[in-house]
């Protein structure tokens, strides 16, 4: 899984940098300000698994997030509840269907 660099948005201005969707996932620290830019450039649609690390009850697993990207299309996603979404170490998870001519970057305010 490759480690996301977060970059923050500024009152003058941010050119985002965006880098391919790694083939066993993403993650990215999670500040409950940050969340996700993921552009599908491929000619098929690519779901986008945001992994919830919270199970509300004994015997109920965590409802992960499942985001439908279109070919063609983006989609933006977040900011992110600690409790529910970040991994033992403070981190967001996100895995990919697909990663072919998927790019992503991880953004905050």
């Amino acid at each position: 899984m490759a480690t996301l660099t977060v970059q923050d948005i500024a009152v003058d201005g941010l050119t985002p940098s965006y880098v391919a969707a790694d083939v066993a996932g993403d993650e990215f620290a999670n500040s409950a300000r940050a969340f996700v830019h993921v552009k599908n450039g491929g000619v098929s649609s690519v779901n986008v698994t945001i992994a919830s690390q919270f199970a509300p009850s004994p015997g109920v697993g965590p409802a992960d997030i499942v985001i439908s990207i279109p070919a063609g299309g983006e989609t933006m996603a977040g900011p992110f509840n600690n409790r529910v979404f970040n991994n033992a170490d403070g981190n967001v998870e996100l895995t990919y269907s697909d990663v072919t001519n998927v790019t992503v970057a991880a953004l905050s305010l």
